[in-house]
């Protein structure tokens, strides 16, 4: 783990301890050792005082944040940096809270509201909310963050994935924008023909992890298929779409189109500037690491090519602040929380345009937002506006299944995509798996 927290990385908390938190919790009150202490955030950004500009600006977003709220006389808010935060090793913030001693406030990805929510940790922010700072909230951005209409979380972003490609790579192999590929048969064509020496044509997320489902389903859904259907809310992976996703995974591999391991220790911009990928299916987060660590290096990003008769579709994460409901003090965690995120007031406003417009470059999660970096210039970066105005509008976002079907699904991607796995067999396994766990599932709603 370097001090840059990538995407993949940050996404990669595992599926064991909380799965059975709620049986674990302790339902003990607060010590009166800790009704003076500071709240705890826990997180992947910051304090940080090393590592590359994009790195440091975010880390100081976090503290100039818990600066204001502690100089107002507010009970202070202490960040703690978790290195390897979500990687599915480190289990520090899973068996803090079998323990009962969970931070007061910290991150989560859409793939692991469930695992929380469940858990009976999460804070109902719904009563810290105007009907007016809900309703400026994207559906898709704050849909995954909610039960029965009550808010339990509250994203700070919307992260599109593309495919971002190395300029230099294609000039190399004489080929141009025109070239690049709209269909799966086209990109794979691509990736084979971009592979040789030590470059990678194509890069695909090959760990195990949540980061590795949230760049799988756009695959499943452009096919028109899904792990969970919508409207009925049954398991639906035992379908052409799925089997045809899990292949392309697959032939992505077995035909020399992709690499078994991520180049670079999986960082994009030493991939790109050393001639190591020249394709690679990431999200927004990397303009910004462009920017700041090879401005001069040229690339680009394109739509997220689709099957016959499919069409192009790309999901969209981001993290979310959310509130330990058994915590030193809930209500002032909620009320820093929902004043930092989630009031319409110029403060709450601006410093959302300070994290996506300028420390991290990524899309907002609210309207009001949006509008308000229009007027700042921040996206006069041209492959900002193509997300903006050409991804985002494809972009589903991010599914919230729980441990179990979070499991099942990337097994059926591993087994098929690095050991050559059947992926009708695969689904079928999958579609069973799911089946059995949902049985006897009880829990907040998977859609």
């Amino acid at each position: 783990m370097t001090t840059t927290m990538s995407r993949r990385n940050a996404l990669r908390l595992g599926a064991g301890a909380l799965g059975s938190l709620g049986a674990a919790w302790a339902l003990s009150s607060c010590s009166d050792a800790s009704a003076s202490r500071p709240m705890q955030f826990w997180n992947n950004y910051s304090p940080q005082r090393a590592g590359d500009p994009n790195v440091i600006a975010q880390s100081d977003w976090f503290l100039n944040a818990t600066r204001r709220w502690a100089e107002a006389g507010e009970r202070p808010v202490d960040m703690v940096h978790i290195p390897g935060y979500t990687d599915p090793t480190n289990t520090r913030i899973t068996t803090a809270f079998a323990a009962d001693e969970g931070p007061d406030i910290f991150l989560i990805s859409p793939g692991d509201f469930l695992r929380y929510y469940n858990g009976g940790v999460l804070t109902d922010l719904t009563p810290y909310l105007t009907q007016e700072a809900i309703d400026d909230f994207y559906p898709d951005a704050l849909a995954t963050r909610m039960v029965d209409g009550r808010v339990y979380g509250l994203p700070m972003e919307q992260e599109p994935l593309a495919i971002f490609y190395d300029i230099a790579a294609f000039e190399e192999a004489g080929l141009a924008e025109g070239d690049l590929p709209s269909t799966w048969d086209d990109m794979l064509g691509l990736g084979r023909e971009l592979t040789g020496g030590q470059r990678a044509g194509l890069v695909l997320d090959t760990t195990p992890s949540y980061y590795q489902n949230f760049t799988f389903y756009p695959w499943i859904w452009q096919g028109g298929g899904d792990v969970i259907d919508p409207a009925s809310g049954t398991p639906h992976f035992d379908s052409d779409a799925a089997v045809q996703a899990l292949s392309l995974f697959q032939e992505a591999v077995q035909s020399g189109a992709s690499p078994r391991t991520l180049p670079a220790g999986g960082d994009l911009v030493s991939a790109f500037t050393n001639g190591y990928a020249a394709m690679w299916q990431t999200g927004i987060w990397q303009v910004e690491a462009m920017r700041q660590n090879a401005p001069d290096h040229p690339y680009g990003i394109f739509q997220l090519p689709s099957p016959p008769g499919g069409q192009s579709v790309t999901a969209l994460g981001g993290w979310a602040f959310v509130v330990n409901s058994r915590g030193v003090d809930p209500d002032a965690a909620a009320r820093f929380t929902v004043e930092l995120m989630g009031t319409m007031s110029e403060r709450s406003i601006g410093a959302a345009v300070e994290w996506n417009g300028l420390a991290k470059g990524n899309i907002p999660a609210r309207r009001s937002v949006t509008r308000a970096i229009g007027d700042t210039g921040s996206f006069e970066n041209p492959i900002l506006q193509q997300f903006r105005d050409e991804i985002v509008p494809t972009g589903r976002g991010e599914p919230r299944y729980p441990p179990v079907i979070y499991k099942a699904v990337s097994n059926a991607i591993q087994n098929t995509m690095l050991a050559g796995a059947e992926a009708n067999e695969q689904a079928q396994i999958t579609q069973s798996a799911i089946e059995s766990y949902l049985e006897t599932y009880e829990g907040g709603s998977l859609i």
